[in-house]
């Protein structure tokens, strides 16, 4: 494992979801501000996946073929955009709206905001990208450990930006997507001074030379027939399903149930960024150590399961805050052990395409998540996102044990040096 390349990317990740923190917990209220519905905002936060549903199999696939580093690049540069037009989205609605002559202000801001989160989401393959570059610099007998170490970075972005979002956004939820603009820039310039390319010449002209099935929706299902990586990719999909739901209305939430302001959210949000490095950064590389990856999976859908069983009941602040830990925990475990899996059971110059593919099956279900989210708790109640996920994951444990366990898919042996970059 090259030590000093998983500090690197690791840095990479860190900013990028310390940007991210920054505006997640502050996007609801902000639209709302312009009149946007629970509905609305359940769209609004599905748009992001929707471009991502595109665009992160292009970059994985460009980033096999290119390389890693000019395609974080690409990705990044796109993000500080994103956030640039989210800072500036009501001048924007505000501009348009003059110049149409028209008084529906809020309606043009919000496309703005729609348009954003899209151009964020289309080449916001840095995570995919990210999770690649690992691979590239571990074998397979640490590479969840590697992928744990790189998901704490997703903890300690969301223990400082959560809450320094909520302390900004007092002069303004716009300060927070400006800050956020600001930190892209700064990891634009630090991936092209200081991260190396994981990839070698000699891999990349591999990789160029070899017939590679057009990105289509044909070939995404040809991967979810593949006796080893579809079980992975299907199950993932149901966990993805289910989380997502929770992240989309959680803000909501913590405000209607909890009565917590902008600002309480984010030091709840913090609270799990502290909980989430002790899993990924520790409990990971313990687990992988004593368990195998079919027990880590099937165990942790029934836990997370129980935990979205506990969100729906959640009566006061306190509980939410136990409730959590079984809830986020599983699914920052899950997303760990099957990323890995999956970088197993290919070819080393698929990785990049078949994270790809992984991301786009996730950011279907973000898609369809808020969406539905929003949907169950403007209209059905504040306990039916909670009731619905944990249908889902015993739905996923089902599946898991028809799929992965029984057939044993996941521990996939391939030769050491076939794994690094």
């Amino acid at each position: 494992m090259k030590t000093g390349r998983l500090i690197n990317i690791f840095i990479v990740v860190f900013v990028d979801l310390l940007g991210f923190g920054l505006i997640l917990p502050l996007l609801p209220y902000y639209a709302e501000t312009f009149g946007a519905s629970p509905l609305i905002i359940g769209f609004l936060v599905a748009s992001y996946a929707a471009a991502s549903l595109v665009g992160a199999p292009i970059l994985g696939r460009f980033s096999d073929r290119f390389g890693r580093r000019p395609i974080l690049l690409l990705s990044v540069a796109g993000t500080f955009i994103g956030y640039l037009l989210l800072g500036f989205a009501h001048p924007i609605g505000q501009l348009v709206a003059n110049l149409f002559a028209s008084h529906s202000v809020n309606a043009f801001t919000i496309s703005v905001l729609f348009l954003s989160r899209m151009i964020d989401g289309l080449t916001g393959g840095n995570i995919t990208v990210a999770q690649a570059y690992i691979s590239d610099v571990t074998d397979e007998t640490n590479r969840a450990r590697g992928l744990g170490i790189i998901g704490s970075a997703f903890g300690l972005g969301f223990i400082l930006g959560p809450a320094a979002g909520g302390l900004l956004s007092r002069w303004g939820y716009n300060i927070p997507a400006f800050t956020a603009a600001g930190l892209a820039l700064l990891n634009l310039i630090s991936i092209f001074f200081f991260l190396p390319e994981s990839l070698t010449d000699d891999q990349r002209t591999t990789i160029q030379q070899q017939q590679r099935p057009p990105i289509t929706l044909k070939a995404l299902i040809a991967a979810l027939n593949r006796p080893k990586v579809g079980p992975l990719l299907v199950v993932r999909f149901f966990i993805m399903l289910a989380f997502a739901m929770f992240q989309a209305v959680f803000a909501l939430f913590a405000q209607q149930r909890l009565n917590l302001s902008s600002q309480s959210t984010g030091f709840v949000l913090t609270y799990v960024g502290v909980y989430s490095v002790l899993v990924q950064g520790v409990g990971i590389g313990l687990l992988t150590k004593r368990f195998t990856d079919n027990t880590i999976i099937i165990t942790s859908l029934c836990v997370m399961a129980l935990g979205f069983i506990g969100w729906a009941l959640t009566p006061t602040l306190p509980i939410m805050l136990l409730v959590i830990l079984p809830l986020s925990g599983g699914g920052w475990v899950l997303n760990t052990i099957i990323t890995s899996a999956i970088t197993k059971a290919v070819e080393p110059e698929e990785i990049g395409g078949m994270l790809g593919i992984s991301t786009s099956i996730e950011s279907i279900s973000r898609v369809i998540s808020p969406t539905l989210g929003g949907f169950l708790f403007g209209s059905v109640g504040m306990w039916a996102p909670g009731v619905a996920g944990a249908v889902v994951l015993l739905w996923a444990v089902w599946m898991a044990y028809r799929r992965i366990l029984m057939e044993k898919v996941v521990e996939i042996p391939q030769p050491v040096e076939e794994c690094c970059g």
